[in-house]
């Protein structure tokens, strides 16, 4: 059988896993623990044809990790006959010390912890499933593969705020990203699928939470997120770019804690905070709806999302100095042909032409929309970050 590699990724309240052949890329078993430390918990297995669920009280991670690994025992397929030389472990937030995956020592541990100042929405959780994995599954090696990791190398005048240098440098404030995996991914799929190693490319990674990446020659030189996920595109929940006098003068107002602010411009922003609701899907049916105000919030969100894509395609254009390759990904870039063609639509005058028919096609494959005669080929990649993270983890072992 071939090797594998058990992919965690920890959240808060949730542990999402999935086993994968690396060398083929298939998804042997995958699945998802969520409400851990609620009153009813949930489990859902997928094992080839079969699905479990279990609806049952899940006091922590490591009640959660055990179920896991009892399904995995009597659901199938069992791995101690799954040839496991690794588990991955998706880790939001490497800081300065990680420019590529790391096997999980207690001194990587350490560090990990460290960061969670940095990350305390995510680290936190990512550590928990690593000490719970790493008991439970002591005799396999454990690697963790951090979602900074792509942008550790920014340029400088990219990666440095225009803050007080001395601030900064005491409290590691500078532009760190985030989904770097899936960035990785998909511009080493784009150069592998179109045989260049030196295309100028552009990735929106568009999904509840989104991002954008400038790509030159395989190497990340600017991302929209920065010191965390909140800075870049409009998206889910999140402001995106904003003025920090924004949180100065509402603070003033209302006499808001930092923690009521940080709620506000994560939780409560982005298009739930333009439209009541978070979902692109739901907010395009409301822009398609009935004439009122609903309808004409949801334009307005989406001519906002729109805008906000734009201004980052025309200024990392300008810093690759020029563009080859512009590709969607993730839930909403891979689903939503309305949102590509209404951003391509607005690069026309740039010479970009989408092929509408090839726009319209659902698919799982990565293909090309744009027209032969476009000025930038444009496509849509999914991106695979479990996939990812497992040939990562397999790199090191």
């Amino acid at each position: 059988m071939s090797q594998t590699v058990l992919v965690i990724n920890s959240g808060s309240s949730s542990i999402k896993y999935q086993l994968i052949d690396p060398g083929t890329g298939a998804a042997i078993a995958k699945g998802l623990v969520e409400r851990i430390g609620e009153s009813e918990g949930r489990i859902r297995h997928t094992y080839a044809e079969s699905v479990t669920e279990l609806d049952e009280p899940i006091s922590d991670h490591e009640a959660g990790m055990r179920e896991v690994l009892r399904l995995f025992h009597e659901v199938g397929p069992d791995l101690t006959e799954s040839h496991v030389v690794a588990v991955g472990h998706r880790i939001v937030q490497g800081g300065k010390y990680f420019d590529g995956p790391a096997l999980v020592t207690d001194e990587v541990r350490d560090l990990i912890q460290e960061l969670c100042t940095l990350a305390p929405l995510h680290n936190p959780a990512h550590l928990k499933g690593i000490d719970v994995a790493r008991e439970l599954m002591s005799d396999i090696p454990h690697v963790a593969v951090f979602d900074t990791a792509f942008f550790q190398r920014l340029p400088e005048a990219t990666a440095t705020y225009a803050l007080d240098r001395e601030v900064a440098e005491k409290h590691a404030v500078r532009r760190y990203g985030a989904h770097g995996t899936s960035h990785q991914f998909v511009s080493a799929h784009v150069s592998e699928v179109l045989g260049h190693q030196d295309l100028r490319q552009i990735v929106l990674h568009l999904g509840n939470g989104a991002s954008a990446s400038a790509v030159k020659a395989g190497r990340a030189i600017d991302t929209s997120m920065g010191l965390t996920p909140l800075e870049g595109l409009v998206m889910g929940t999140r402001t995106g770019d904003i003025d920090p006098a924004v949180a100065f003068h509402v603070q003033r107002q209302t006499g808001w804690s930092t923690d009521e602010m940080d709620t506000l411009f994560n939780k409560k922003s982005g298009l739930k905070g333009l439209t009541g609701n978070n979902d692109m899907r739901a907010v395009r049916e409301m822009a398609q709806g009935p004439e009122g105000e609903d309808r004409d919030r949801a334009r307005l969100a989406l001519d906002i999302v729109i805008t906000r894509i734009l201004k980052y395609i025309g200024s990392y254009t300008a810093e690759l100095g020029g563009l080859d390759v512009l590709t969607f990904t993730a839930g909403i870039g891979e689903n939503d042909a309305a949102l590509r063609a209404e951003v391509c639509e607005r690069l026309a005058p740039f010479g970009v032409k989408i092929d509408e028919a090839a726009n319209a096609v659902h698919s799982g494959e990565s293909r090309t929309i744009s027209t032969p005669d476009s000025s930038v080929r444009v496509m849509v990649v999914p991106t695979n970050e479990e996939l990812a993270i497992a040939r990562q983890a397999l790199s090191l072992i």
